[in-house]
């Protein structure tokens, strides 16, 4: 089972893939039971392959014979979607309190690979009131206090201060991912008795 997040894609109305063609161009590269969440480019499929970089660039090329344009693809597993949300220094249980602060939005950047040490210090320089981050492997978690889009850590800013490709997700998103390929592992495990 695996996840995989589509970077820029129907963004102001840039980039544009329906979920019905993304389906279908998914299941093409035999991919199965996939199940596309929202406009964003996030899609369920169980998969043979467990290459994820190699599956995350075979669905990267396909989109651009497909459509003509250059989309990066992230491949995460159940697991590392779990361990994103578990790990999140920003939750209320990493902050020791009872619940969230008001206002307070978490949002989880997928890294294509995790960045350089030298680049991580340098997001230093740009640490405010406003919103904070944290780097821990291949993720960046960024907790905004206000809009994520007038934040200092929007996906560009980040791409080009850690110099990897990165996709943004909201918590919830990231949540209802986690949700769908658990439950497609289940509907699988029924399946196979």
């Amino acid at each position: 089972m695996y996840i995989a997040l589509l970077r820029g894609i129907n963004v102001s109305g840039k980039k544009i893939i329906k979920m019905e063609e993304l389906r279908s161009l998914l299941e093409s590269l035999e991919l199965q039971r996939v199940r596309t969440y929202i406009q964003s480019g996030n899609a369920v499929f169980i998969a043979a392959d467990d290459a994820q970089d190699a599956m995350a660039d075979r669905i990267s090329a396909a989109l651009k014979e497909k459509f003509g344009f250059e989309v990066g693809v992230i491949v995460k597993t159940p697991e590392e979607l779990e361990a994103a949300l578990r790990d999140n220094p920003f939750s209320a249980a990493a902050r020791g309190t009872a619940q969230e602060e008001a206002g307070e939005k978490r949002y989880y950047s997928f890294l294509a690979k995790a960045p350089e040490p030298a680049a991580v210090d340098s997001l230093q320089a740009y640490a405010n009131e406003v919103d904070d981050y944290r780097i821990v492997g291949d993720a960046a978690y960024i907790l905004c206090r206000g809009s994520y889009g007038k934040s200092q850590f929007s996906n560009n800013f980040l791409e080009a201060k850690l110099k990897v490709m990165a996709t943004t997700r909201n918590e919830a998103t990231v949540r209802k991912l986690q949700e769908m390929a658990r439950e497609a592992e289940g509907e699988d495990a029924v399946r196979t008795r």
